[in-house]
């Protein structure tokens, strides 16, 4: 029990810490965007509060358009969470960001990846461990440690209703709802080969989660810091709920044929539990067809968990998706 009131409390913890005719929204009257006034180094945000669902609740989507945007081209797409985090310090609860303006604009302007908008799809506090957690991999979580998870759960004052998991209800809001919007609202290609996903952290694994669940979406999916361990932070031998995910991914991960998937990891603070994972994901990759032509897994030294540490190689899986 000891254990499991550890897994709960690091669990609490991580839900405190993205010209062709187009098909119409039939929500489309009820979002307004604005231009977003905040600390933004280069090219226009346009911010949409509380962007209605019929899946999850309402939360801020903030779209980055590169300086000098226009209507007659058509631009890839990367779909980003957390996306409270990506572009003003100056707004974060930590005065970190992701630098996704500063880092996209240089790589743009230096000619060294085709032009691309951001989609930033905000997190709730309480909601994000539950909307980013990979659904159908409880499926490979027996019954009775399922159980025990929730007992413990409760038994630390998190209440029934915050143990559902919406991860697949939030991958379909990204897809059939905000998806649709920014494909009518903005110039931009809407097949595959130009619609990619990234995040951190757990939006790390709701990012492999969305390219096995929606592979004929997603081209790529970048996942940094990925959150492997789950609720087993700290136990060292109950690897339960990371031996369910990468279970899961053995028998969804996409063709690597069509697909490409970058993952990275640091080695100080929380990033330092996600070490042990490298050839685990590694022999997963290789075993499925996976080369260095399409899957990147990278282990950066010294690098802790934050948004500090992303920015930094964020231009990577960038160029990895997007090279000209």
């Amino acid at each position: 029990m000891r254990i499991l009131v550890k897994i709960t409390c690091v669990l609490f913890l991580l839900m405190s810490s993205c010209k062709k005719k187009k098909a119409p929204v039939s929500y489309e009257n009820k979002i307004n965007s604005y231009v977003y006034q905040g600390s933004i180094s280069s090219g226009e945000v346009k911010r949409i509060e509380n962007f209605p669902s019929k899946y999850v609740s309402k939360r801020t989507v903030d779209v980055w358009l590169p300086k000098n945007y226009s209507t007659s081209k058509e631009y890839a797409v990367l779909y980003m969470h957390d996306g409270q985090n990506l572009f003003d310090e100056t707004a974060t609860w930590n005065h970190q960001e992701w630098k996704v303006d500063e880092i996209a604009s240089k790589l743009i302007n230096e000619e060294k990846i085709k032009e691309f908008i951001v989609v930033g799809i905000h997190s709730l506090p309480n909601d994000r461990f539950f909307d980013y957690f990979p659904q159908k991999s409880l499926a490979y979580i027996n019954k009775k440690s399922l159980d025990s998870l929730h007992k413990a759960a409760k038994e630390n004052g998190i209440k029934e209703p915050s143990l559902k998991f919406t991860g697949d209800a939030y991958l379909k809001s990204v897809v059939e709802e905000i998806k649709p919007y920014i494909d009518k609202t903005y110039a931009v290609k809407t097949n595959r080969e130009n619609t990619f996903i990234a995040g951190s952290s757990m939006g790390g694994l709701i990012s492999i989660y969305a390219i096995c669940e929606y592979p004929n979406i997603f081209k790529g999916a970048a996942c940094l810091s990925t959150h492997w361990v789950g609720m087993d932070v700290g136990t060292g031998k109950n690897q339960t709920v990371s031996n369910a995910i990468f279970s899961y991914m053995e028998d969804n991960l996409p063709s690597p044929a069509e697909h490409k998937l970058y993952f990275d990891f640091g080695t100080k603070t929380l990033d330092a539990y996600y070490v042990k994972y490298e050839q685990k994901l590694n022999s997963l990759l290789v075993s499925k067809g996976f080369t260095k032509d399409n899957f990147l897994n990278i282990k950066f030294d010294g690098a802790d968990h934050s948004e500090i540490s992303w920015q930094k190689r964020f231009h990577i899986p960038l160029t990895f998706f997007l090279k000209k």
